[in-house]
């Protein structure tokens, strides 16, 4: 297959090149400083953070899947794709989103009950409870990526096969098929949104709730859960919102699906660490202690 990518001047490829390269290391960096404090600090070790530190890892998986080949696109002249790797980013793209959309309902989920049961929390919330609500989002994921790779595996393909995107997005896979795609899009766009409106209804169902606890709470512990809450909803609405855009209610304007598309791969994973590390005092408070042990090290080793 050949990409079009998202530029055609050579100068503009250029500065995306940098800009491009420069957002993945900080995707890649933020994602695994917040998997190193939450996986060395006990502080950290509550269902929560268990939760958080397998978004970050989603996160950096989902950039992962397109990221780096749009980055080495900017530095060659033809951007092809083998049907191996076309194959390759179909699958991962819809197994790692439609698992961290149902990654999300147990994050809201575990926040309803932190709130609403607080005296329950650690009974309900137990590490056997969350690793299999972790599992189940995985498996989720997987089903939802095998649905698609069945399905586009064993479309014709006659040529030209140019896609007008900087990776192998369903959409436009679908209509470079030699046959009338409209109604398997169709189909596929159902199941896409059967995922992501369900995950987004129990994510609104649950927020709901935590809150109307929050308004009826008092108000120091109001205001820190209403905190924690803020930035969930505001991660909930960045990696949603495109998605549904793209797969669920598809608007057919390139410039806007490839922005979307860009936004959701690269600016989603880059903002969930700056969201919950900037505005959550434990994460913080973990740093400093990180950057604290490593400075004495540092000076250990220096005398």
């Amino acid at each position: 297959f050949i990409l079009g990518g998202l530029a055609s001047s050579k100068n503009l490829q250029d500065l995306l090149f940098v800009m491009f390269l420069m957002l993945y290391l900080l995707i890649v960096s933020g994602n695994i400083t917040i998997l190193v404090l939450i996986t060395t600090d006990p502080h950290l070790h509550s269902p929560m953070y268990f939760l958080l530190a397998n978004l970050s890892f989603v996160d950096m998986c989902l950039s992962s899947n397109t990221t780096p080949k749009m980055i080495s696109d900017f530095l060659r002249e033809n951007k092809t794709i083998s049907f191996a790797g076309c194959m390759f980013q179909v699958f991962f793209s819809h197994c790692i989103a439609g698992g961290e959309m149902v990654l999300l309902v147990v994050m809201a989920y575990d926040r309803y009950v932190a709130i609403c049961k607080p005296l329950h929390y650690f009974t309900i919330m137990n590490l056997k409870r969350c690793s299999a609500l972790v599992l189940i989002s995985w498996i989720t994921g997987f089903i939802h990526g095998v649905s698609y790779l069945v399905v586009v595996v064993q479309l014709p393909f006659c040529g030209p096969n140019e896609i007008d995107s900087f990776f192998c997005d369903m959409p436009l896979v679908f209509k470079l098929a030699c046959m009338d795609y409209h109604d398997l899009n169709t189909l596929m766009n159902a199941e896409c949104g059967v995922v992501a409106v369900t995950c987004f209804t129990l994510l609104l169902i649950s927020y709901t709730y935590i809150l109307i606890t929050v308004h009826q709470s008092s108000k120091g512990g109001a205001s820190r859960a209403l905190s924690t809450c803020s930035a969930h909803i505001t991660v909930v609405m960045i990696f949603f919102l495109p998605c549904i855009f793209i797969y669920v209610w598809p608007l057919s304007i390139t410039s806007l699906d490839k922005f979307l598309a860009v936004f959701y791969s690269v600016f989603t994973p880059l903002l969930n660490p700056a969201i919950y590390t900037l505005r959550n005092k434990d994460m913080k408070n973990a740093m400093k202690r990180l950057a604290e042990m490593l400075l004495r090290y540092g000076l250990q080793g220096l005398y």
